[in-house]
């Protein structure tokens, strides 16, 4: 696949002279797609890690602002739509009024800071978002927080299982290069991951920043898990928003609230919808590519032992220390 065929995000054909300059000076490496530059610890390629800068010079917090963070693949877009669902209850819309999940995709709803908004300037048209404003990203904390400094907004950090993240990317980016299945492509996926240099990783370190950032300051930073938004999605979403100051009221739980958001959000729900089916993102990625199984546990039907192994002793050793089990 020649660049010019490659989401916008993931090009090199977008740069400032500075940003020319900047990643002359980095550490770099290679991967099927491209070349990927290491900036404060974090793996970007060209184009991306241009949407970064300009959003870390650029962006200007809202105190009521929410960011929704994960690294790739990590059950992103299921924690937009819960959050665009929790949030849309609260306003007094009649029933004639199509619900923002049903008219736009949650990645359109809920845009990236870095591969998104910012990509194209450090400036962006930021006026149509009503507060709270959605954002998401998949930068570390550490690289989110240059604007967000000292600011009461909101994070909410999902994490997964790494080996069902992989597995994840691995059928993600073969739709989306629009390839066959191909097991060299996991390969290099598996190789790139455990050597931790890989398209916003090291995994372990977007983790740990997110998890330790939710152990210093639990009232702005939320850490969940995938697996337990899929073992009790309803006590989860129940603590999504009481963190997000939305709780639910006794007579929204009696009405069945909770499972109508778990309903409208569910994987079978937003997949069958007609955007989802047809449309695509602004950097022409496919939504129905966002669809797929959103199982626990899919790695084990793709990956070797040893695979699984190798992935186990290197989380284990990375997480060592740090409270988080996985």
């Amino acid at each position: 696949m020649n660049e010019k065929e490659l989401p916008d995000h993931l090009r090199e054909d977008n740069l400032s002279e500075e940003t020319k300059t900047l990643i002359s000076s980095l550490p770099s490496t290679k991967d099927f797609l491209g070349k990927l530059y290491n900036y404060q610890g974090c793996w970007y390629y060209p184009n991306t890690l241009l949407g970064v800068r300009n959003f870390q010079k650029g962006f200007k917090p809202q105190e009521t602002d929410i960011v929704i963070a994960s690294f790739p693949k990590s059950g992103t877009t299921w924690l937009k739509a819960l959050t665009v669902a929790l949030l849309e209850r609260l306003k007094n819309n009649s029933s004639n009024v199509p619900h923002p999940l049903q008219s736009d995709n949650p990645h359109g709803l809920v845009p990236f800071l870095e591969t998104n908004l910012y990509l194209n300037s450090s400036t962006p048209d930021l006026t149509k978002f009503s507060s709270p404003r959605l954002f998401s990203t998949h930068m570390p904390l550490h690289t989110l927080q240059v604007p967000f400094k000292d600011s009461p907004c909101k994070i909410v950090y999902v994490c997964r299982d790494v080996k069902d993240v992989l597995v994840s990317q691995w059928f993600f980016r073969c739709a989306y290069l629009q390839k066959e299945l191909n097991k060299s492509v996991l390969e290099s996926s598996f190789e790139s991951l455990c050597s931790g240099v890989v398209y916003f990783g090291p995994f372990w370190e977007n983790v740990l920043s997110y998890w330790k950032g939710s152990l210093e300051d639990p009232e702005h930073v939320l850490f969940m898990r995938y697996e337990e938004m899929k073992s009790e999605p309803a006590a989860q979403v129940k603590r999504l928003a009481e963190f997000l100051g939305c709780p639910f009221t006794e007579e929204e739980e009696e009405g069945g609230s909770v499972d109508k958001i778990l309903e409208l959000c569910s994987l079978r729900s937003l997949s069958s919808m007609e955007i989802n089916k047809t449309g695509k993102t602004s950097n022409n990625v496919h939504y129905s590519n966002f669809f797929r199984k959103g199982e626990v546990g899919d790695s084990k039907n793709h990956l070797t032992p040893e695979m699984d192994n190798k992935i186990d002793m290197i989380v284990e050793e990375k997480y060592k220390g740090s409270g988080l089990k996985y």
